[in-house]
């Protein structure tokens, strides 16, 4: 049975791409949704008309990889699609604040995404794909939210890693890099209403940024970010000095 395995699938970005699916990849015939909460996970599952199951774990703990290379083990599905969605992001100062949710962003960005894909790869068939999402916070270290945009150069720079990995495989991976999105992350994280940077920028529309990254994704790109703003943020960040695209970048 062909399969899409979806974390952070019960909110924001991991919801649009649930309900892009159906018609992007009508071939996959099951998804598994992972995110923390069982009850918004099976809210999420009424979207779609095909089957789901849900899987409450929290990937920022390592009893979890434990549970979902057991449930791997169990039902041996074909992964088609691995979307690595979870992810968080908090405004503040390294050295100021809750240590708690610096530590977090680390765990659930950097660790449960790599626990997750190295779980996974040996049940994706040639001709699966990866999607990983990471942000335009990638290309260039942000102040203020300096271990997010660090979290997230390690996802770009990993998805560029597997890709070439896992080329004589058959299998290819996409980092998926947006601006910032209206969802959830943004009042979770203290950024709305507390950084005239995110008031100014030009927001991306998760459903839009959905259905391009799978459109992305099937063409094989390694890096997809949407909107021409961003794409000439991402040249801008290649050629100018990183201190000064960290002043003009400044959260």
């Amino acid at each position: 049975m062909k399969v899409a395995v979806i974390t952070g699938a019960s909110a924001g970005l991991g919801k649009e791409f649930l309900k892009a699916l159906p018609e992007a990849c009508p071939e996959i015939e099951e998804y598994w949704l992972i995110s923390r909460n069982r009850e918004k996970l099976l809210d999420a599952a009424r979207l779609v008309p095909k089957q789901c199951r849900v899987f409450p774990l929290d990937l920022t703990k390592d009893e979890s990889y434990g549970k979902l290379s057991r449930y791997l083990a169990e039902f041996k599905p074909e992964i088609s699609l691995l979307i690595n969605n979870s992810g968080c992001g908090f405004l503040g100062d390294v050295g100021e604040g809750d240590l708690a949710r610096q530590v977090q962003m680390v765990d659930l960005n950097l660790k449960g995404l790599t626990a997750v894909t190295h779980l996974c790869i040996p049940y994706i068939p040639r001709g699966g794909r990866i999607i990983n999402i990471s942000s335009i916070a990638s290309f260039c270290p942000n102040a203020r939210m300096t271990v997010y945009s660090a979290t997230k150069s390690y996802v770009t720079a990993f998805t560029f890693g597997i890709a070439e990995e896992l080329r004589a495989k058959g299998i290819t991976a996409t980092a998926v890099c947006p601006g910032p999105m209206d969802t959830d992350f943004i009042v979770a994280g203290g950024i709305k209403g507390n950084s005239k940077t995110f008031e100014l920028l030009p927001y991306c529309d998760p459903a839009a940024v959905a259905k391009g990254a799978l459109a992305a994704s099937a063409r094989g790109q390694t890096v997809y970010t949407p909107r021409v703003f961003y794409k000439f943020y991402r040249l801008l960040a290649k050629i100018a000095p990183t201190k000064l695209m960290m002043k003009a970048s400044r959260t």
